[in-house]
């Protein structure tokens, strides 16, 4: 049996179409979306602070836990690596209250706990202080922290080489 050219073409066509289709430009938008999150979210300026501050040094070998981290360097205040104040504002302000500081913690507290045993951590944090601050300025940070019912405080230190 002869095929006509219409039916020829259409036998052609249906032994080389397969049924996989895939349509690239939405999976192009889904990874150019996930490279931009993963470069906007990666802590560049908490690790950039980190390093410019100089630890006290320690013995103590207890392992630190996950919370909320309030840095002190020698010019900025900031809360989970977010600027809240300068230290020159900090020092100048009569009393021991901190008012953006206050702001930012109470913030950070306000939000929510998905889970229970969470709860008692959402009020810890961490205060990574240089050890070349004065104690003025260490005092103003904690007195905010207590004001703003962060009731567990801890001390970021680097352990020492030799024990004690």
């Amino acid at each position: 049996m002869k095929l006509t050219p219409l039916e020829k073409r259409a036998a052609r066509k249906e032994r080389n179409h397969s049924g996989l289709d895939m349509n690239l430009v939405a999976l192009i938008d889904i990874f150019t979306i996930l490279i931009f999150f993963l470069m906007s979210s990666t802590g560049v300026e908490i690790l950039s602070t980190a390093q410019a501050i100089k630890l006290p040094q320690s013995t103590a070998e207890k392992m630190p836990r996950e919370m909320l981290v309030v840095t002190v360097s020698a010019t900025d205040i900031l809360v989970d690596g977010r600027k809240v104040a300068s230290v020159a504002e900090a020092m100048g302000i009569e009393g021991d209250l901190i008012p953006t500081l206050k702001a930012e913690l109470e913030l950070h507290a306000g939000r929510t706990v998905l889970r229970k045993e969470n709860e008692a951590q959402s009020k810890s944090v961490t205060i990574m202080g240089d050890k070349e601050i004065p104690y003025s300025l260490l005092r103003k940070v904690m007195y905010t922290a207590a004001r703003a019912n962060y009731s567990d405080v801890s001390f970021a230190v680097s352990q020492k080489a030799g024990k004690a």
